[in-house]
């Protein structure tokens, strides 16, 4: 899983370095401090076939972390206080992009202490 994306100039080295995964507390947590319009990239790779147990690219505790993470942001689209996005870097890589939006006051009082509380 990575979060942030680095370009090397490197012909053999891979087009982007992965960071340590980004947790669900760590993604509601950017997204109650986020201006409106600010991205981040949640997931970095192919999600459904690293969310697939059958292919085994991820070990089963790294799998449930994913799957819970892009619940979360699912859960925070449907709410309305988010855009997901997902742009092709490559052959079999995309970056998975979760866009706050501007938000009522009544939503950041009462929605964001429970979805904070949730995530952790």
């Amino acid at each position: 899983m990575s979060n942030i994306a680095s370009r090397t100039p490197a012909a053999a080295s891979p087009p982007w370095s992965p960071a340590p995964p980004l947790t669900e507390a760590a993604l509601c947590r950017w997204l109650g401090a986020a201006a409106p319009g600010d991205a981040i990239t949640y997931f970095r790779g192919t999600l459904a076939r690293s969310l697939c147990p059958q292919l085994g690219l991820l070990e089963p505790a790294e799998r449930l972390a994913l799957a819970r993470l892009a619940g979360r942001a699912w859960t925070l689209c449907e709410q309305g206080l988010a855009h997901l996005v997902q742009r092709r870097r490559g052959e079999e890589d995309f970056e998975y992009l979760l866009i706050a939006r501007r938000r009522p006051r009544r939503v950041v009082a009462s929605l964001l202490p429970q979805i904070l509380a949730e995530a952790a």
